[in-house]
């Protein structure tokens, strides 16, 4: 009896061993899946690159990400309805698209709202921000990470543009995000939606004219191949976040918590170190490569942007008094 028991007793901790090792087993396959959406070898493909390294690098085996770059989870507009469902998890582009859910992220594609890097800094750092990212993670479940500003977005087209007046009638390009299609109507364009990845062939076909986009991910796309001409217009700052789904962050332990934000920290803030020197030696490959690069005085089509900033904010585009709220910083 006392042998039966003392096997018994051995088969039992046997037993618990191998299911905590189980228990480990499944804690080591921790996996987040990041769908990207933008340009191959752009600089955010290249900032979610780096984001994945360092969590993989540090997770010890026990929290891994798989990022999935380009389009193949879909757009932008897909990859984020995928990541609010929870079938993946986090997803890293521009902040504009925030827009189609909370209406005061539509600030960050209206034209010349921030004067340079420095100025759209201090939004991201202010209580306008953090209030507005809140409000995305509490109605949304969505929780921005980290972010910044980097690139300017400049013009691609058909024909040279050196004034407000070229641009008139122009077909242009436009992302799925209402202030966009606002904003190039008000300087007087008749826009067009179509996903990232249909802009090259729709520009080379003349589907559309034109097009706009940061400068890394624009050549990555190969803009400045299908049309020649691209205009230092400058218009938009653009930006860099990573985002995780609320409730796959909240499942997680706090040491792996804090890995992913440090890592969206260090990684997005890397981002903003290396645009300037990027959008310069980017704008170069361009010219080498055979476009046209040009500026153009902004003067008129800042004003025209700034005429229809008390309309935008009576129609309910973004709170009112935000846009002024912003330049006052």
């Amino acid at each position: 009896m006392k042998s039966q028991s003392v096997r018994g007793f051995a088969k039992q901790a046997l037993t618990a061993f191998f299911l905590t090792g189980a228990a480990l087993a499944v804690q080591a396959q921790t996996t987040l899946t990041f769908g990207g959406s933008d340009a191959i070898g752009s600089i955010l493909d290249k900032q979610n690159i780096s984001f994945t390294k360092c969590v993989n690098d540090r997770g010890a085996n026990r929290l891994k990400v798989n990022f999935i770059q380009g389009e193949q989870l879909g757009t932008d507009m897909q990859v984020i309805e995928q990541m609010m469902q929870g079938s993946v998890q986090i997803y890293g582009d521009v902040l504009d698209w925030y827009a189609n859910w909370v209406k005061d992220f539509s600030i960050l594609a209206w034209g010349f709202t921030f004067r340079d890097a420095d100025h759209m800094q201090k939004f991201i750092d202010g209580p306008v921000y953090v209030a507005m990212a809140e409000k995305l993670r509490k109605e949304q479940g969505l929780r921005i990470l980290a972010a910044a500003p980097t690139q300017p977005r400049i013009l691609f087209s058909k024909k040279p543009v050196s004034s407000l007046a070229d641009l008139n009638g122009v077909k242009m390009r436009v992302p799925e995000i209402k202030t966009y299609l606002m904003l190039w109507e008000t300087l007087g364009t008749k826009p067009s939606r179509l996903a990232w990845g249909e802009i090259y062939l729709g520009l080379k076909t003349g589907v559309v004219e034109a097009a706009e986009g940061p400068i890394s991910s624009a050549y990555s796309a190969k803009f400045h191949e299908a049309v020649k001409h691209v205009t230092r217009t400058d218009h938009l700052m653009s930006s860099a976040h990573i985002t995780i789904n609320e409730k796959s962050y909240a499942a997680l332990p706090a040491d792996q918590q804090k890995l992913l934000s440090d890592c969206a920290k260090e990684t997005v803030v890397a981002t903003r170190k290396v645009a300037q020197q990027d959008t310069d030696d980017t704008l170069k490959k361009m010219t080498a490569e055979g476009a046209t690069v040009s500026t153009v005085d902004k003067a008129p089509i800042q004003q025209k942007a700034k005429d229809a900033v008390l309309k935008m904010e009576k129609d309910g585009v973004w709170s009112s008094g935000l846009w002024e709220q912003i330049q006052k910083m």
